[in-house]
């Protein structure tokens, strides 16, 4: 954990009380993962867990996302603060007495984390609400894992009335100490696009392959020159990613087929980059199959934006962490990371940041621990403590100064 000796905090110390609320909640959560858009037992554990409290509840209808409104004893500004819901599709092999009950899903991301610290930190708040001059929204979003979730959200208007001023999220992470708060200006996280590349040729026997188009070949040649095109075309310094990651042909031994099909990710962090990319994959493609009398066609699914944090509230984030954790507790990260979020939605419309939280297992190097979306994955809850301060002391910090200058 981060040395928080020196720098006691009442946020912290309030966080620490409520850690045998915010592990069971999080327990809980864990055990009934829900996929997608539709986490309907999760949000009623999440207003079981906020009842009584002074908030204000605004539910979506296009998803199961909620917005929590606390209004503070006095106008000013306003601050959201996000928690993501939604799990994974895939089994859990943790070693864990609380395992996923839910066969192919599990919460190998940290949702369940996210979404304990953020009703933990509504508690603190709503505590301390004659304190507060202005509005805190605290938004619990499903569909975070390739669902657009904060997209429908936001298009439904929830975010609109009212409108926060700044936004701030935090994502958990194995391969970071535990209790260390991590962020940087400008690209957090990368933009992610699927692709499928169809490559055809003419199919006809394997002992004659003069006498079809074989598209095989093609299609590993298409392969290789997209990794040339990157390294040759693409400027290091603002770097993109593109990963086959299927590659189907052929039924049997010795028929070629007519056709290869592959698909993957694509990654970038900028949308100058991204754009580029899209359009050098396609001409690469293309012109290269068209070279071997065969054709290429390709689709890009666009998916979530780069995540890019706002300068200000970056050094936000930094100055409340250190005051509340402690100087060592805050670590400004030295490049983004490839994943993508769709946070990116809402900073897009408002500024602010998205910072990562370590929560490596005690007794386990932070550089081999397991990582997110690993069936194995597992975190180091003594660290949510700190980002239940983390999130207090970061709306505080807003609410009362605003970003800096």
């Amino acid at each position: 954990m981060a040395d928080t000796a020196s720098a006691p905090s009442s946020f912290l110390a309030a966080a620490q009380e409520l850690q045998p609320d915010t592990i069971k909640l999080r327990r809980a959560i864990h055990e009934e993962p829900e996929l997608g858009l539709d986490t309907p037992k999760t949000l009623e554990k999440v207003k079981a867990a906020l009842a009584g409290l002074p908030l204000t509840l605004k539910e979506a209808r296009s998803c199961t996302g909620m917005i929590a409104i606390l209004d503070g004893a006095q106008s000013g500004r306003s601050v959201l603060l996000r928690g993501d819901m939604d799990a994974l599709p895939m089994p859990e092999d943790a070693p864990v007495n609380f395992k996923s009950k839910i066969q192919g899903a599990m919460h190998a991301c940290g949702h369940d984390a996210h979404t304990s610290m953020l009703v933990s930190a509504a508690k603190i708040l709503c505590a301390r609400r004659d304190q507060i001059a202005g509005r805190v929204l605290f938004m619990f979003q499903p569909g975070e894992e390739g669902h657009f979730g904060a997209k429908f959200m936001l298009e439904e208007g929830l975010l609109n009335d009212p409108a926060p001023d700044a936004a701030f999220a935090l994502h958990i992470t194995p391969n970071a100490p535990a209790g260390i708060v991590t962020a940087k200006a400008g690209p957090m996280m990368a933009s992610a696009d699927q692709f499928q590349l169809v490559v055809r040729g003419q199919g006809g026997h394997a002992s004659m392959p003069h006498l079809a188009i074989d598209p095989i070949p093609v299609a590993c040649e298409i392969v290789t020159a997209i990794q040339a095109f990157i390294t040759r075309r693409i400027d290091a310094f603002d770097p993109a990613i593109f990963t086959v990651t299927t590659m189907n042909a052929g039924t049997t031994y010795n028929v070629i087929g007519e056709s290869v099909r592959m698909s993957g990710t694509m990654r970038a962090i900028s949308e100058a980059t991204r754009k580029k990319l899209h359009d050098g994959v396609a001409r690469v493609a293309e012109n290269i199959a068209r070279a071997h009398d065969c054709t290429a066609e390709v689709n890009i699914d666009a998916g979530f934006p780069v995540t890019i944090n706002d300068a200000r509230a970056v050094s936000l984030v930094e100055r409340a962490v250190r005051a509340e954790l402690g100087d060592s507790a805050f670590i400004r990260a030295n490049a983004p990371v490839m994943g993508a979020e769709d946070f990116s939605y809402v900073l897009q419309k408002t500024p602010g940041a998205m910072s990562f939280l370590g929560v490596c297992p005690e007794g386990q190097d932070f550089r081999s621990a397991c990582p997110c979306h690993s069936n194995k994955m597992e975190l180091n809850e003594a660290a949510m403590a700190a980002g239940v301060a983390t999130h207090c002391a970061t709306a505080e910090s807003f609410l009362r100064d605003g970003l800096p200058s």
